[in-house]
């Protein structure tokens, strides 16, 4: 499986349990970051000096933090699109990064597309896993990193297209199978306002040892974290019906919440409760959605969802190609 992500912290943040899951089940995962995420809000102000307006050292810290994360979630293949700072991090809509000449949100979709195809067809993933059109969130090395990924997904398929093989023999166009982008459905963010709602001062109280749903004992609001003032402050949610597949990785939060504490630069994290710099309170889960953008459906599950990422997909019946000093797994 492949996964593709603009900057360090998101592969854990949307999609980490996901990825401890299949990892642990015996997929090769293939990570491919986009960028460095220079321009990340910092929030330690022991670390404030790394800023691009002050040292300009963030991306290289992110680097180590992006490795550690990898181990949390027991992935092996890492990839810096183009290799490491060849893109840049774009900054959030509307700031002056978002014209820089090396931000990744101004590349040609084309060139950047082709560095994805050759991974594509190197690792020969099945599923292969983004943001949506809208990034997620809007923001634009997210959205950028969607172009990219679904003009990977043609390119990689077609066999007139002939790509840079760094030497060694091309390798053969490649199909992935199915193709998603990451998402909540917005019902899940309702629910998670009521539950932050119920931990907040004043509040009833709710269930989960650490503030994880279905434990023991109340939880509170960690001191400095804010309330969201509704879920438009999660930003992230879309129309249930958009939401094809449901991951119960539930058994593999931990692995996700140890990759995310990685990530101390962008988030901060209290049991089960996260925030951004913002320190608008979230609630991290290890049960995630998907929406899919290309392939076939797999039957559904319990939920009326798909329940598993390759569903409907036959077995691969050819050995995967596992890059060298890659440690071998199940062709995903």
């Amino acid at each position: 499986m492949l996964f593709v992500h603009a900057h360090p912290d998101d592969e854990s943040i949307g999609t980490g349990a996901t990825i401890a899951k299949y990892a642990a089940e015996g997929a090769y995962v293939t990570l491919v970051t986009c960028t460095l995420g220079e321009l990340g809000e910092i929030i330690p102000p022991r670390l404030a000096a790394l800023a691009a307006d002050r040292d300009d050292q963030l991306g290289g810290y992110r680097i180590g933090e992006l490795d550690a994360a990898c181990r949390a979630l027991g992935v092996c293949d890492h990839r810096f699109l183009g290799g490491p700072g060849r893109w840049r991090d774009s900054g959030m809509i509307g700031t002056p990064g978002n014209d820089d000449a090396r931000a990744f949100s101004q590349a040609d979709v084309d060139e950047a597309a082709r560095d994805l195809a050759a991974v594509i067809r190197e690792v020969r993933p099945q599923v292969m896993v983004t943001y949506d059109d809208d990034g997620f969130y809007g923001h634009p090395d997210h959205i950028q990193a969607h172009r990219v990924s679904f003009r990977a997904y043609q390119l990689a398929a077609d066999p007139a297209v002939i790509l840079d093989s760094g030497g060694c023999d091309p390798a053969p166009p490649w199909q992935v199978s199915k193709f998603y982008a990451s998402t909540t459905p917005q019902s899940q963010l309702d629910q998670e306002i009521e539950m932050l709602r119920a931990v907040a001062p004043g509040g009833s109280g709710a269930p989960g040892g650490s503030g994880a749903p279905g434990g023991s004992g109340a939880q509170r609001l960690p001191s400095g974290f804010r309330l969201p003032a509704s879920a438009a402050d999660l930003v992230y949610g879309v129309p249930d019906e958009q939401v094809t597949t449901e991951i119960d990785a539930s058994c593999y939060l931990d692995a996700k919440l140890a990759a995310m504490r990685a990530h101390a630069t962008q988030i901060s994290v209290e049991g089960t409760f996260f925030a951004l710099s913002n320190q608008i309170a979230q609630l991290a889960s290890g049960v995630e959605y998907y929406a899919l953008l290309a392939g076939e459906p797999g039957p559904e599950g319990p939920y009326g969802r798909e329940d598993d990422l390759f569903a409907g997909i036959a077995a691969d019946p050819e050995p995967q190609r596992i890059p060298n000093g890659a440690a071998a797994g199940h062709a995903g």
